[in-house]
């Protein structure tokens, strides 16, 4: 390789990591058959060390490849370190459950990365082009592992419900795109930001299709109607992959394109969002009062929660798009958390996922009911768990930028949404015991432990993950 091409290819090393080493996993699945599931497994979370290492070890700065197509700055890098960690920790947390439902299957570790690999080329993408090709590489997989328990009508369900939605959302936003392209005369973002700032009509109506298309992959109102369904369908360990790293990648777009691509005209997006985060938070809070199935609830609790990240872009400035990666950074412990105690609600019946099964939790399984009731509390906003300041930065944020309407519904809702979450602890510690669970497999304990701590001693030390949030916040303006 010439030096002239080295640096090119230099910002895009971690993605060819992880492309060549799936494909390379996928043929050992090919050639040795069920037998290598554990060893793809394992191989897979060592390859996302890996890319993320060789991440980290990029030179600093900003870093362009692809004719400015693709954009490595600190944004980008804190971003896709979160995804990796997302990715990682959900196939750790399903080598026990493929094991015990007979679901080990070749390919299913192979689609994480391949997910994974679409989430890093969206979280980089500096042109609509590369935007649209980093979402259908990460959402292909997706619809294919929501409906990989082939035995299952509920899982083979959500599946179809996801791609077919998908594919709406995905045309919604490649409309979008058509039309900005057609009124800037460019696909890039430096191009359309010089364009946007004489304004125009059209112009909105592309903004407006391309945000619906972000909507929907956060899982933001109005477009969450998949969320619930998937969520309860899908096979638990996919869920929890789809309530972390994905949401990452997709709040990562909707920041990128949104202060990129539209600083022109920041106050009618402003708008959209303000809607958006209003909507988002009022719906988590009050639809989620009522389910009685737990992942049901973690759906709607993540509507809510990308209601609560989507106010700190809503505001526009450094400080917004700060308290929005604090959120995400925070948002993915506390979600991997609660999923692994998901995962271990097993008996000898099988997998139980009625909140109403946690009953005498604080009896018969102390440490995981107080490392749940911590994250549940995280999840409120308690302080001074990690939830608390993940609140505080957005809400910050928006009262700064003037939108103190918006942070006034953010609080409220917070408060109708303690409800459920308290209903949750109140259940595990009052409540008649119900029969134990079987103990926890290493992974989930694994995760638990990590995840509990993070937000209980998040106050003691945040200094590392604020500054990081800021200098990433920073480098996109």
């Amino acid at each position: 390789m010439s030096a002239a091409a080295y640096p090119a290819i230099l910002p895009v090393l971690p993605e060819i990591v992880l492309g060549l080493g799936a494909m390379a996993l996928l043929m050992v699945g090919v050639f040795r058959g069920a037998a290598s599931v554990r060893v793809i497994d394992f191989a897979s979370i060592a390859l996302l060390a890996v890319a993320g290492a060789v991440l980290l070890a990029l030179p600093g700065g900003r870093l362009v490849s692809f004719g400015g197509s693709f954009v490595v700055d600190d944004f980008a890098r804190f971003l896709k370190i979160l995804a990796l960690i997302g990715s990682a920790a959900a196939i750790a947390m399903s080598v026990d459950y493929a094991q015990r439902e007979r679901q080990q299957r070749v390919e299913y570790s192979v689609l994480i990365l391949l997910s994974t690999l679409g989430m890093l080329m969206l979280i980089s993408a500096a042109d609509l082009i590369a935007l649209y090709l980093g979402l259908e590489l990460m959402s292909l997989p997706l619809y294919v592992v929501a409906a990989s328990h082939r035995d299952s009508l509920r899982s083979t369900e959500a599946g179809l419900k996801y791609f077919v939605l998908g594919a709406l959302s995905s045309g919604m936003l490649l409309y979008g795109a058509s039309l900005i392209y057609g009124f800037t005369g460019t696909v890039s973002f430096p191009g359309i930001a010089q364009a946007a700032a004489q304004g125009g009509i059209g112009l909105i109506f592309g903004l407006v299709f391309l945000f619906a298309g972000f909507c929907f992959k956060v899982a933001a109102v109005p477009f969450h109607m998949w969320t619930p369904d998937v969520y309860e369908g899908a096979p638990t360990p996919v869920t929890a992959f789809f309530a972390a790293a994905p949401k990452v990648a997709g709040i990562a777009m909707f920041v990128r394109a949104a202060v990129a691509a539209f600083p022109g005209i920041t106050n009618e997006w402003q708008q959209i969002l303000v809607f958006v985060a209003i909507a988002s938070m009022l719906l988590g809070a009050f639809a989620a009062i009522g389910q009685r199935n737990f992942k049901r609830l973690m759906a709607y609790s993540s509507i809510g929660h990308m209601g609560y990240a989507l106010i700190g872009l809503a505001a526009g400035t450094p400080e917004g798009v700060q308290g929005v990666l604090l959120y995400m950074a925070i948002y993915i412990t506390m979600t991997l958390g609660v999923f692994a105690v998901i995962l271990a609600m097993r008996r000898s019946t099988g997998m139980v996922e009625s909140i109403d099964q946690l009953a005498g939790l604080g009896r018969t399984h102390p440490t995981m009911a107080f490392l749940l009731a911590m994250l549940l509390f995280s999840m409120a906003g308690v302080p001074p768990l990690a939830g608390f300041f993940a609140k505080f930065y957005v809400f910050l944020a928006a009262i700064k930028a003037g939108l103190y309407v918006l942070a006034v519904i953010g609080v409220l809702a917070s408060v109708v949404g303690a409800y459920y979450y308290l209903a949750i602890v109140k259940i595990m510690y009052f409540d008649e015991a119900a029969e134990g669970f079987y103990p926890m497999p290493i992974e989930l304990r694994i995760v638990l432990a990590a995840c509990g701590l993070f937000n209980i001693l998040f106050f003691v030390y945040p200094g590392p993950l604020v500054g990081a949030a800021s200098a990433a916040a920073h480098s996109l303006f």
